[in-house]
């Protein structure tokens, strides 16, 4: 069997990606960047995207079953895109001969779904479009719960930050959670089904509330809650409310804020039907399973590990730092501190390391990039100590990476252009480069406004990585 997956840089893609690996499957992956995957793995790569009908039909062809887990949440056209991603990838599909789609959507009743719920059930109604040419598994989850998704993200930060809640009142709706674990279960299990038709499988464990859903989790955690739902706290309030609290960006938290109005429940029994081997365990399990993962530095993927927002203005240039036309640049030479202790050095930035001196100038730029609805500090790194292209930390994304050479970082905080921060070693020296391309006059203002600080903070940021890395030689 030869298996194509996509999404495998996101939060389910790379832990199906693993569980896909450990059976032993012939797996091909269609990702954006082939330097994302990680090289040692046995895995196929094909370099494209889903509006790229050339690299679709290449990805495809030759494939057995194909999974589908794409979605343009963070786009503001993201309802177009995703149905337009949908068709084409069920077009290329047939044509190269593909026996089955498997896909990962969202469970709801399309008559009261959301915008956000509504484009994920478009998605499943195009795949499934053409029965009589292709067969689609159409898994549908509702709350995931596991370490890094942003369900339990939302709900964890929620829980520990506020001992008394007043909450909008879709704390009421109910929903049926499901440990991220046994979403991978159905879905790998899926490419070996013996059925020869399209299939809609309802998954998830008991019903609850969003607010049992908090109550459990403070349980989970030792922590006593009072929740107090009212009826006045708008979407927009609501939306704001989760940005400011959480690690999720505003246009992310309205997003899911209209999906919270819509009850999520199973409307099937054919997840027991056909997979009776799969047991789904309960919320509070699958919060506790989250939480020793959190504390064993055992976080395989999150839900901001691949993508982000792209505005049309971002689309018409190059995602590359040789485009900036403003930049600050220090460097300082290394002498005889081994290049690997450096390198782990800088790779260490962000999250509970914070950011080489400053670190309350940084608390002030990420609680305003809250304000006005960006990420903040608060999404913190997936592990301490590894990095990976693609994944997130604090409100910067990992663009680049080679070992013991280079660190490239894309931000994603709200700012009038595109901006990077790299670290690079060249021979005997390290060289910090803070690139930006502004947009406009007020970009330019942007950047000259900050310069006194930049030239602190920057400057800092290079004296004190030498100096952990000059102290982390004589202890080795």
């Amino acid at each position: 069997m030869k298996v194509l997956l996509t999404g495998a840089n996101g939060y389910i893609g790379r832990r199906l990606k693993q569980t896909l690996l450990n059976e032993k499957v012939s797996l091909r992956l269609f990702v954006r960047n082939p330097k994302s995957v990680d090289p040692d793995l046995e895995v196929e790569i094909a370099e494209g995207n889903t509006f790229d009908s050339d690299s679709l039909n290449r990805a495809l062809k030759g494939v057995d079953v194909a999974y589908y887990l794409i979605h343009s949440l963070q786009d503001k056209n993201y309802k177009e895109l995703d149905r337009q991603s949908a068709q084409n990838f069920l077009d290329a599909a047939i044509k190269q001969g593909v026996k089955r789609i498997v896909y990962l959507g969202g469970l709801g009743v399309k008559e009261q779904a959301s915008k956000h719920l509504l484009s994920r059930i478009e998605t499943g109604e195009i795949l499934s479009s053409q029965p009589h040419k292709i067969e689609t598994i159409w898994i549908r989850a509702g709350v995931i719960i596991g370490s890094g998704s942003s369900s339990f993200e939302i709900i964890r930060h929620l829980t520990e930050k506020l001992p008394l809640m007043v909450t909008p009142k879709w704390v009421k709706t109910l929903a049926q959670p499901i440990g991220v674990d046994d979403v991978i279960s159905y879905l790998n299990a899926s490419k070996d089904l013996n059925i020869e038709k399209n299939l809609i499988v309802d998954i998830g464990s008991q019903k609850m509330t969003y607010k049992e859903m908090m109550l459990g989790c403070a349980h989970a955690l030792g922590l006593r809650r009072w929740i107090f739902p009212l009826p006045i706290l708008t979407i927009n309030l609501s939306s704001y409310w989760l940005n400011f609290f959480t690690p999720v960006p505003y246009t992310v938290a309205r997003s899911l804020i209209e999906g919270l109005s819509s009850e999520v429940l199973i409307q099937n029994n054919h997840a027991k039907e056909y997979f009776p081997q799969i047991h789904p365990i309960s919320f509070e399990s699958a919060v506790k399973k989250a939480i020793q993962n959190m504390e064993e530095n055992q976080v395989f993927s999150r839900w901001s590990d691949a993508g982000g927002e792209h505005d049309q203005w971002e689309k018409h240039y190059k995602d590359d730092p040789a485009s900036a036309v403003l930049m600050d640049r220090q460097s300082v030479k290394i002498g005889i501190i081994p290049k690997e202790i450096v390198y782990h050095t800088f790779t260490s930035i962000g999250g509970k390391e914070g950011w080489f001196g400053y670190n309350w100038l940084w608390e002030i730029r990420g609680i305003m990039d809250k304000m006005i609805g960006g990420a903040g500090l608060n999404r913190g790194r997936r592990d301490p100590h590894k990095l990976r292209i693609g994944e997130s930390i604090d409100f910067w994304r990992v663009e680049d990476l080679s070992v013991n050479e280079r660190l490239l970082l894309y931000a994603q905080m709200k700012v009038p252009g595109k901006a990077w921060l790299e670290f690079k070693i060249i021979e005997d020296e390290l060289i910090q480069t803070a690139y930006f391309y502004p947009r406009g006059l007020f970009g330019r203002l942007y950047w000259y406004v900050l310069v006194p600080i930049h030239y602190l903070v920057f400057r800092n940021m290079i004296k004190t990585i030498l100096d952990k890395a000059h102290k982390k030689s004589l202890i080795k």
